[in-house]
């Protein structure tokens, strides 16, 4: 199988309204057109790559979350932080990257990675 990346993250949300309002006003996300699917949602764009949420039950348990890629961990955790997230410490995986998680409103986890050499 040959693909090009990732096209789309999908994740639930309990509210629609209040989780764009996050990715947009908190983390610059755009929002993009998006079909009558028969169920709450929106799509953001995210650099190259969409998110889509979607209006159903979260799921239970740890460990589901999505990364975003960033060259300054500091900063950017500096910056969430300024905006009223909570950003949990910042960790290294020795030679590989440093990161650090905080949650959107709807309780969805997700790391602020910087990569390592």
């Amino acid at each position: 199988m040959r693909h090009h990346g990732v096209h789309h993250v999908s994740i639930n949300v309990d509210d629609v309204d209040t989780n764009r309002a996050f990715y947009m006003e908190v983390l610059g996300f755009e929002p993009i057109d998006r079909p009558d699917l028969g169920i709450g949602g929106a799509w953001l764009q995210m650099g190259p790559q969409e998110l889509h949420l979607v209006e159903l039950p979260m799921p239970s348990g740890v460990g589901p979350h999505f990364a975003l890629q960033v060259d300054d961990i500091e900063e950017a955790s500096s910056e969430l932080c300024g905006k009223g997230v909570d950003v949990s410490a910042i960790g290294d995986i020795p030679n590989v990257c440093r990161q650090a998680f905080f949650n959107d409103p709807a309780g969805n986890q997700i790391e602020l990675n910087q990569r390592l050499g």
